[in-house]
């Protein structure tokens, strides 16, 4: 009986030594990685369609931190990629695949605003999280609104929406603007902020203008010539921003300061728009303070040099997943245990993370980056700092 006791005890131990013996007790359950398997992650960004440069160059950003990483607790990284095509549905339906899988423990995307509000709601409810380093719409991180598994590595459109009704008011002496949006969370939101913080400032909006996406947009910017605005701001995507850009002259938009926003802030539409955008304002993050060696990794990886500007915050929020992975990991014998309401907590309590965009430090509503926004002006087909 004495031997059959130890041989129980010793089977007993053996199998807490090979990890069998975890007890999982987080609320939102543990991902198990066993001996010689990948840490999945995955991304949900615009990888086809007019505007997958911002996707692509998203995506760029988190492969090469997998690549400066290495791995992960001994183990490999696992890159699982979906399309979140810049779209409410393709958001939803990207975000409905990632929560199938069990082995996936965060997801950088979306893209757009518009597809990251229902995945962020599709992900937290699978107890996933979700890193934007693109989505922008103040929405996103309000206290109405906010999803407890959406954080984000890029700037509130609050403070991008401030820089451009100062910049329009204060450099350009713009009294009266006027906007047009999609009726999208992004633009809409961006241009109900600009024409706010420009009438407190003493402007006046003097139209805004909601164009259905896919509209030949001709005869509302001929009306809206007809006030003469002093600026016309319009944070639209790829095919409606082309399409505003080059007929706003033939609208008789020629006197105008044309102003948009990081939505088309990529050497594709550039390509498209040639002449037309030549002279325009755009906002967007700042790139002069990423470190020059990061663009030089990124050429020699790909053959090209950023085609827009969010390869530094995949970059950054791909980072800080893998340090929070690391952080709540337990390890048992042969296999690690990652709890997905400690993950979630360690990358809300990031402070002072040292990335590649700025200092991140993320507010309990997953506001991570401060603001670093500056005008840029289209001077011969590049993107030319100018403001602040």
């Amino acid at each position: 009986m004495k031997r059959i006791a130890l041989l129980v005890l010793l089977a007993s131990l053996w199998l807490t030594a090979c990890g069998q013996k975890f007890d999982c007790s987080d609320p939102l359950s543990c991902v198990t990685v066993g001996s010689g398997e990948s840490i999945t992650i995955a991304v949900a960004l615009t990888l086809s369609g007019p505007d997958a440069p911002y996707g692509i160059d998203a995506l760029r950003g988190v492969e090469l931190a997998i690549a400066d990483r290495g791995k992960l607790l001994s183990h490999p990284i696992e890159l699982i990629q979906e399309d979140d095509q810049c779209s409410p549905e393709g958001g939803q339906a990207a975000a409905e695949r990632l929560a199938q899988n069990p082995k996936v423990l965060g997801v950088i995307g979306a893209t757009c605003s518009g597809a990251s509000e229902p995945a962020a709601k599709i992900l937290t409810e699978a107890g996933m999280v979700l890193i934007s380093p693109s989505s922008t719409a103040a929405s996103l991180t309000s206290e109405k609104s906010h999803q407890a598994g959406f954080l984000r590595t890029i700037q509130n459109d609050k403070s991008q929406a401030s820089m451009v009704a100062k910049f329009a008011y204060d450099a350009l002496g713009a009294r009266t603007m006027a906007t047009i949006h999609d009726g999208g969370a992004y633009a809409n939101e961006l241009q109900a902020e600009a024409c706010s913080v420009f009438e407190a400032l003493g402007g006046k909006c003097v139209k805004q203008v909601l164009l259905k996406t896919g509209t030949n947009p001709i005869n509302a910017l001929k009306n809206i010539s007809l006030l003469a605005p002093e600026a016309l701001y319009y944070p639209l995507y790829t095919v409606d921003g082309v399409a505003v850009t080059s007929q706003a002259a033939k609208a008789g938009l020629v006197n105008t300061a044309l102003i948009s926003s990081d939505g088309l802030l990529s050497k594709d539409f550039l390509s498209q728009t040639k002449k037309f955008s030549e002279g325009m304002y755009m906002s967007g993050p700042s790139v002069l303070k990423i470190d020059a060696s990061f663009y030089e990794k990124y050429e020699a990886r790909y053959g090209e040099k950023p085609i827009a500007v969010y390869a530094a915050q995949a970059y950054d929020a791909a980072m800080m997943l893998f340090d929070a992975i690391e952080s709540t990991a337990k390890t048992t014998g042969r296999d690690i245990y990652i709890p997905r309401q400690n993950l979630r907590a360690a990358l809300f309590a990031t402070k002072d993370f040292q990335g590649l965009s700025g200092t991140l430090t993320c507010s309990p509503l997953g506001d991570c980056a401060a603001p670093n926004v500056v005008i840029y002006q289209v001077r011969g087909l590049e993107f030319a700092p100018i403001y602040p």
